[in-house]
């Protein structure tokens, strides 16, 4: 798609997170500051142009960050997308024919259309209905996202770092090129993707917990010194897969009031091995 979709266009997934960030009281504004993404992003996921987002790995790591955000299945969000993303545009009459033939051919093409707007109706209800019963059964706080890690499938290039500070630091994170600095309080937790690479950078390393696509990497650093280091999409795609008895599952939530303080001149220039 070139551009803002026309609505008959659409495929629902932008109404749908539309609706379910409606239903929670949210505005762009505290989404994007909750998600990280640009309020513009967040616009074009709802008005599903997909083509604003820069291309078709960024949408799809922004559309299941959104869709996890606000309480809806990022699967079946995913699933509409993909379907979306891999349908053929529908047949055309054919030019050099008889009437009647024309009047069958324009016939089909409107019933297809018609059918995969019943589908998309259907599609947007479930998805409102599963994330009414996920916030009713929940009951999470505006400002708390549910930590996730998502499979590095090769068509969706990327991943995610989850940190839990276990005493009051702070932090510097820079994801694909964006700096932003953050004073953690115990018990704190915060949650990263990236689709390419991602720093951390931490005052004290002793003070947080890190996971990275799934691994558990404790507290890398040494008390009193500060760490840093980089991880790049390349290298965690060839880390094998955690398993269940080994992947964190770190608790906490995110502070709503927190403002990014001051890049990484905060920081120390120092650096550890994790």
């Amino acid at each position: 798609m070139a551009g803002r979709p026309s609505q008959d266009a659409l495929i629902g997934v932008g109404t749908a997170l539309r609706k379910a960030r409606d239903h929670r009281g949210l505005t762009l504004d505290e989404a994007a500051r909750d998600t990280k993404l640009r309020i513009d992003q967040l616009r074009a996921l709802e008005d599903e142009d997909f083509d604003a987002l820069g291309g078709e790995v960024y949408a799809r790591a922004a559309l299941r960050t959104y869709a996890a955000y606000l309480g809806l299945d990022p699967a079946k969000v995913m699933g509409v997308y993909a379907r979306h993303a891999d349908d053929p545009e529908p047949p055309q009459p054919p030019g050099k024919t008889g009437r009647v033939e024309r009047a069958i051919a324009a016939t089909r093409v409107r019933y297809n259309q018609r059918f995969l707007l019943i589908a998309a109706a259907v599609v947007i209800f479930v998805l409102i209905v599963f994330g009414l019963l996920s916030r009713d059964h929940a009951a999470p706080t505006a400002a708390t996202i549910a930590a996730e890690t998502p499979s590095l499938a090769p068509t969706d290039q990327a991943f995610d770092a989850t940190l839990t500070a276990d005493a009051p630091t702070q932090i510097t994170v820079t994801v694909d090129g964006q700096v932003a600095t953050y004073q953690m309080t115990k018990g704190e937790v915060r949650s990263f993707m990236a689709t390419d690479e991602l720093t951390i950078a931490v005052a004290d390393g002793d003070t947080v917990e890190v996971v990275v696509a799934g691994r558990d990497l404790g507290t890398p650093g040494a008390p009193g010194v500060a760490w840093t280091r980089t991880f790049t999409y390349r290298e965690v795609s060839g880390w094998p897969s955690p398993s269940p008895s080994t992947s964190a599952t770190p608790s906490g939530t995110v502070s709503s009031s927190e403002t990014p303080s001051a890049p990484t001149s905060a920081l120390p220039s120092a650096s550890g091995s994790g």
